[in-house]
């Protein structure tokens, strides 16, 4: 029978998962808008990505939510140790966010059309999930000491670290190229032609830095830590799953056919990736200050937690459903007839 420090850091990997995906789509559309306004190509698909953007801004960030609170509720240490080292980059994060709130109530409420607010729009697309990736990084040890009592964070050792810029570029084009698929797929179910073209070349194009970056920070991890980089050939088999539905998912996109089946497997693709490396790191959530088992809450507290958050994952996801029904996936509403 599983322990309930499984059940429980199983469930909050399933937010962040969901937060990954979600929230790379947000992400990367912004920056697309961007880049086509400058481009002088967002009368191709800025509509489009309005559209998505109108019904699900407002939730994108309820993953995340759940995540950041279940983690200190179940790992109470987090707070202590994370708190204070991400103080910092964890405070430019949250403005970001606001900053991209701030967009979507002038986009959506505002009588005029800012060129600033579209330029904050797409850099934050880009700096949220940089910022927010460096709590993965600190997870693998070496940046956060505690002496005397009080915890610090080495910037020196972040900045000039090789595996800490790699996870960075690997969150940066991760997100372009699932929010390329993505859009390559709403494209097509809108039956727009022109802007499925240009999105169906962001999507290929971003397949190759994906990879690179992800091979990249595989062998920068085997320099930084070497226990979570001997223990991923132990779940050879996820990464070599996560590997086979992204030649499916570049193959169908490639051929111009089945993309919502492509998008799909752009999700397998990150579920296994991003699961093998949790499991592999298992059991630290902070190398070496916070694992799994001894830095979990009492067991009465820990059980209640995981019974709120599976209702709530149970409460979630078929309201995403609803709304993808209602808007997403409505026909007339994504060919723009509503």
């Amino acid at each position: 029978m599983m322990s309930y420090e499984i059940i429980g850091i199983t469930v909050l990997w399933l937010f962040l998962y969901g937060y990954l995906i979600v929230a790379s789509v947000d992400f990367g559309a912004g920056f697309y808008a961007y880049y086509a306004k400058v481009a002088k190509k967002d009368h191709i698909i800025n509509q489009l990505i309005s559209r998505y953007l109108s019904p699900v801004w407002e939730v994108t960030n309820v993953f995340f939510v759940f995540f950041f609170v279940g983690i200190v509720g179940f790992f109470p240490d987090s707070a202590y140790y994370y708190g204070t080292a991400l103080l910092v980059p964890g405070s430019i994060a949250i403005i970001l966010l606001a900053i991209r709130g701030s967009f979507y109530a002038f986009e959506n409420y505002g009588s005029k059309k800012s060129n600033l607010y579209m330029f904050l729009y797409g850099a934050t697309g880009l700096l949220i999930p940089a910022s927010l990736s460096i709590a993965l990084t600190l997870s693998e040890g070496g940046f956060i000491f505690e002496e005397n009592g009080k915890v610090s964070l080495d910037y020196f050792a972040l900045f000039t670290s090789p595996y800490s810029w790699s996870v960075v570029f690997l969150a940066i084009v991760s997100v372009l190229f699932i929010s390329a698929s993505f859009l390559t797929f709403y494209a097509a179910r809108a039956n727009d032609l022109e802007a499925l073209k240009l999105v169906r070349k962001y999507a290929l194009f971003w397949a190759t830095p994906t990879i690179i970056a992800a091979l990249t920070t595989f062998i920068a991890l085997g320099q930084h830590n070497e226990r979570h980089y001997q223990n991923m050939f132990d779940y050879w088999w996820m990464f070599g799953l996560s590997v086979g539905f992204f030649l499916i998912a570049m193959w169908l996109i490639y051929e111009g056919k089945r993309y919502g089946l492509a998008f799909i497997s752009v999700m397998l693709q990150f579920f296994f990736a991003f699961f093998g490396y949790g499991v592999s790191h298992f059991p630290y959530i902070l190398d070496p200050y916070i694992t799994v088992y001894e830095n979990a809450t009492h067991e009465s507290t820990g059980i209640a937690l995981i019974i709120v958050f599976i209702a709530g994952l149970f409460l979630l996801v078929p309201s995403l459903i609803l709304l993808m029904r209602l808007f997403l996936f409505d026909a007339d509403y994504v060919k723009g007839k509503k």
